[in-house]
């Protein structure tokens, strides 16, 4: 199951591992990803910490984490390819995964649903 932030950012949880992206949604907001700077494995945040930076073609973003963990692995593809993002933010372009993380913090975040009908306050 995904979980979503009103950021724009989205968890999933497979086993005792949370994968970490963006939504479609904000990638269609920013525009055009031309650079990601990753965290690097090993690094611990909470939620709310700086976790990546993106450039876009209108914007520098902060992306925050949206729970707390440590980065067991990032996604190599978008080193080199950061219009991954652009193409399969929600699928192939995941930022990182974290382990060690904190299942009670999910509760603050919407399920797919939730976020969709969020969506839709925003038009």
């Amino acid at each position: 199951m995904k979980y979503y932030t009103e950021d724009h950012e989205w968890v999933e949880i497979i086993g005792d591992t949370a994968t970490v992206g963006i939504s479609q949604f904000a990638i269609e907001e920013y525009g055009e990803v031309s650079f990601i700077e990753l965290p690097d494995e090993g690094d611990d945040f909470i939620i709310g910490d700086r976790l990546c930076n993106m450039e876009t073609d209108r914007y520098s973003v902060e992306l925050c984490a949206p729970i707390g963990g440590s980065v067991s692995m990032i996604n190599e593809s978008l080193v080199d390819e950061p219009e991954l993002l652009n193409e399969s933010p929600e699928d192939k372009a995941w930022i990182c995964r974290l382990i060690d993380f904190d299942a009670s913090e999910l509760d603050d975040m919407m399920s797919e649903d939730e976020y969709y009908k969020y969506l839709d306050t925003l038009e």
